[in-house]
């Protein structure tokens, strides 16, 4: 029999310290989180979009029913090192305090795939969406949510790849339309549960995945404004003279062919490698900073990480 264990990687309740400060920490995103907190809220608690049509124009208002059908999938896709995984494990932070609730965040193993035997596939999918029908069953009362489940799907294009692909297999699209029918079955059920499909490869997910998502946010590399704005907290504490970090957001930006610096090329490797340089001998300088973003290439662009609209 298949457990939650066998489907999901252990289940954690937000909002906890390390993904808050995950999400504070993720700089230039204001405007995605704030569409994100809207769009989750109205999902996982449709009876807020009622509340705010009577305190502001009256009960009945054409343009509530077209949230009704919505299907509470979200699709992140972008470059790699933007924040797209980052966001979408910590997001329910920021839910939760909106909310005033408990947010659970499952993370669907890759091992659902399965091992390519027929219907395995099918039958770990439906089992984990059955898991999460019983956990949105628990979560709504008469009297409204008490809790909501964030699924998140990272390397989602392994899982839900297009079906117009001729090489496919037929296990994998079969796969594909349990996936679907799975989140048709949330919508329809209108449960507190979020779907979010984190990819690399927009252009790879199957068209119908694009047609159901209530909301498709796009990560690009940051513009230099927002590089400036995360070498500034990256930094805080350390007296760095602004025009150094105004050189720095400069060389931290696309030059040729080659790309601009991602949001993890900075937090995750050149401010570490900077201050790997100093320690344990010497202070932070400019010097050490200018000298380790000269040595530092940045990620390359990851082939298929737009698509045309």
């Amino acid at each position: 029999m298949t457990t939650q264990d066998d489907l999901f990687q252990p289940v954690i309740e937000l909002p906890e310290p390390v993904r808050a400060d995950r999400y504070r920490r993720l700089i230039g995103l204001d405007d995605i989180k704030t569409r994100l907190r809207k769009e989750a809220m109205l999902l996982a608690d449709p009876q807020r979009l009622q509340l705010w049509a009577e305190k502001f124009h009256g009960p009945e208002v054409a343009a509530t029913t077209l949230f009704t059908d919505r299907a509470p999938l979200f699709v992140f896709a972008g470059d790699v090192g933007c924040g797209k995984s980052a966001l979408a494990e910590s997001f329910g932070c920021d839910l939760a305090d909106a909310l005033d609730l408990p947010v659970y965040l499952y993370r669907l193993k890759l091992a659902t795939r399965g091992s390519g035997l027929v219907g395995e596939m099918t039958a770990l999918i439906g089992a984990a969406f059955e898991h999460l029908h019983l956990q949105g069953a628990k979560s709504k009362s008469t009297r409204g949510i008490n809790a909501v489940s964030v699924l998140v799907v990272d390397e989602a294009d392994a899982l839900v790849q297009s079906r117009e692909n001729q090489q496919m297999h037929h296990e994998d699209r079969a796969g594909v339309d349990a996936f679907l029918a799975g989140v048709d079955s949330l919508a329809g059920a209108q449960v507190p549960v979020l779907v979010v499909l984190c990819t690399n490869r927009l252009g790879a997910l199957d068209p119908a995945i694009m047609r159901r998502a209530a909301a498709t946010f796009v990560f690009d590399r940051p513009d230099s404004a927002q590089r400036l704005t995360a070498l500034r907290h990256a930094l805080h504490g350390i007296d760095v003279p602004a025009a150094t970090l105004n050189r720095l957001a400069e060389l931290t930006g696309p030059d040729g062919t080659r790309p601009g610096y991602t949001y993890s090329d900075l937090t995750q490797r050149l401010v570490p490698t900077a201050v790997m340089d100093a320690f344990p001998d010497s202070a932070l300088t400019d010097e050490i900073l200018l000298r380790t973003v000269r040595a530092i290439e940045p990620t390359p662009i990851f082939e298929e990480n737009r698509v045309a609209p």
